[in-house]
């Protein structure tokens, strides 16, 4: 996409999420990395119900913003993935409250926020390893989730999302549709998982293997 789709399809996608209570107030942002090496990310304390194209923070490669409203205090977070992950396009970050309600439980003492008790959840989604809590657009929650990444890719299971604890899910993916239905499927999983008081029984081995031979999941 260029510049001026992709400052469409931020919009497009905050509206959506916003509407259907993915996200809420100005919590959250959206970026995207754009074909010569920069970014376009949302304003810090920006609604994503109603993004303006025109004011979306324009960052240069090297971390200077070029024009638009102040960047989001998690440009630092939102650049390292980029670099560190091959598959990164679009980065979005919510406080979607089911998964920030699982870490507020002590979930996060797992190595995963969820476990995998839905195909769907398994194939589009994959290991998602929790960020124990630092201070919102702390510096070092980048480096953490650099180590994570690189750690999943020499597995051979890359990850397309964090959990940050008490702030909510890090995901992306090539597109910004594509990062958006790995937030929504996340967030659905946490909502069923939590309907069911914590007690769904996870799919087994042989059901995970059969959706690695059959979708290539990466899991």
């Amino acid at each position: 996409m260029n510049e001026l789709d992709s400052r469409q399809e931020i919009c497009r996608i905050g509206a959506s999420l916003y509407a259907r209570g993915y996200v809420h107030a100005s919590a959250g942002n959206i970026s995207v990395k754009l074909d010569d090496g920069s970014f376009l990310i949302t304003p810090t304390d920006a609604c994503l119900g109603n993004l303006v194209a025109s004011e979306l923070a324009h960052v240069g490669a090297d971390g200077v913003q070029l024009s638009g409203a102040r960047a989001s205090k998690t440009l630092v977070l939102h650049r390292s993935i980029y670099d560190a992950s091959s598959q990164a396009r679009c980065v979005i970050h919510t406080h979607a409250t089911n998964l920030v309600s699982l870490t507020l439980q002590g979930v996060w003492r797992s190595s995963d926020i969820v476990p995998p008790i839905t195909p769907y959840y398994v194939m589009k989604v994959g290991h998602v390893p929790l960020v124990a809590y630092q201070r919102p657009g702390a510096p070092s929650v980048a480096t953490e989730v650099t180590s994570l990444i690189a750690q999943s890719t020499a597995a051979h299971t890359p990850i397309r999302g964090v959990m940050l604890d008490r702030l909510g899910p890090v995901v992306w993916h090539a597109s910004p549709a594509e990062a958006s239905a790995v937030l929504e499927e996340l967030e659905e999983t946490a909502k069923l998982w939590l309907m069911s008081d914590r007690q769904a029984t996870a799919l087994n081995e042989s059901q995970i293997q059969e959706l690695r031979e059959t979708f290539g999941a990466l899991w």
